[in-house]
């Protein structure tokens, strides 16, 4: 087979036809890339791990203050007026949401006068040279954050007070967390208009699961996230692009109404839980869902050998990758306690392995 640009390998895995090669991805924590660069010396990361995606952003140029009535002693404020102060766990620094300008809401009148971020606000004038730049590969705009319901609303509001504001449709969190869907969903239209159809992925991103199964029961989700998460699967098939959704967690129930939906890549794929063993939900949904992940970043990354390692990546491009529609990535961002060994046989494998089906 004659060897493809990244950008073409990307989509015919998404076409769920067999590419030259198993399409890459990653995901870093801060150290393991600082890790990543000193190893490579100059190089480029995604260059040296043979990454075929890059992403393209539109950066937020207005000043991040913290909410009214918050002491604004956080060490940064995002631009929803969250504070957040970095705070040490085993192996690594995260930065954790300490001032929540949106827990005491309880009025319309609280939410129409709080000082929203405006889509104005983010400098799109630069997209179109930055798809140029990464042309040879699938351009990415978006990410996990957006429209992030739960988790995202949850750094202003507080996890419990958002899952209680979804489970009985309280008018004010409802409020709160449309003006999160909207403004996300006009900034991936500007973005998708500026790119003007250089963008290949529509990065989205809502947890819909947990280590046991769904988040949330069937007529919760189907009633609430259905039609929010379905705007920008839309808006990304209107702009030609493809639909990628991270979700971590057991979702194999929901993988038939995404497919339902029109997703066409389902990210961060975990292979732990007992509803997401990788040849059951290949067998399943392969032929519709582009898997995106499946390499333990729980058990086999951190904690296996080398071997260990080389032998997931290539039992999942054995079986994942026959037929097209796998993307062969970590579950999530490798963690601190991850030996870089592991980080690297994991690339080096995946780029020199040949399975049968690849000819």
């Amino acid at each position: 087979m004659a060897a493809m640009t990244s950008k073409e390998r990307v989509l015919t895995a998404c076409r769920h036809e067999e590419p030259d090669r198993v399409p890459l991805q990653v995901y870093l924590t801060p150290e393991i890339r600082e890790q990543l660069r000193a190893h490579f010396a100059g190089r480029d990361i995604l260059d040296a791990l043979g990454i075929d995606l890059r992403h393209v952003g539109a950066p937020y140029m207005a000043e991040c203050r913290p909410g009214p009535g918050l002491p604004g002693d956080a060490d940064h404020y995002d631009p929803w007026g969250v504070g957040y102060t970095m705070t040490r766990y085993q192996g690594g620094m995260y930065p954790e949401a300490t001032e929540l300008p949106f827990a005491a809401m309880d009025s319309m009148d609280e939410v129409e006068s709080y000082p929203w971020p405006s889509v104005d606000d983010y400098d799109l004038s630069g997209l179109p040279e930055a798809c140029e730049a990464v042309a040879d590969f699938a351009v990415v705009f978006g990410g996990a954050g957006i429209p992030d319901i739960v988790n995202g609303v949850s750094r202003g509001r507080g996890m419990e007070r958002v899952l209680i504001d979804i489970m009985t449709d309280d008018p004010v969190g409802v409020a709160i967390i449309d003006r999160r869907v909207d403004h996300y969903y006009e900034l991936c239209r500007r973005g998708l208009e500026a790119a003007d159809g250089a963008v290949d992925i529509l990065a989205l991103g809502e947890d819909c699961g947990d280590q046991r199964g769904r988040l949330f029961p069937p007529e919760v989700f189907d009633r609430f996230f259905v039609p929010r998460l379905q705007r920008f699967f839309d808006l990304a098939h209107e702009f030609g692009a493809l639909a990628m959704l991270h979700s971590c967690g057991d979702t194999h129930e929901i993988m038939p109404t995404f497919i339902e939906m029109g997703l066409d890549i389902l990210d961060a794929m975990q292979p732990e839980p007992a509803g997401m063993d990788p040849p059951t939900v290949k067998r399943r949904h392969g032929d519709r869902l582009t898997f995106c992940g499946l390499v333990s970043t729980q058990q086999t990354l951190p904690r296996g050998t080398t071997e260990d390692v080389r032998a997931e990546v290539r039992e999942r491009i054995d079986v994942i990758g026959e037929g097209g529609g796998y993307i062969c990535a970590p579950a999530h961002c490798i963690q601190p306690d991850t030996p870089l060994e592991n980080v690297l046989a994991m690339y080096d494998e995946a780029l020199s392995y040949r399975p049968s089906w690849s000819g």
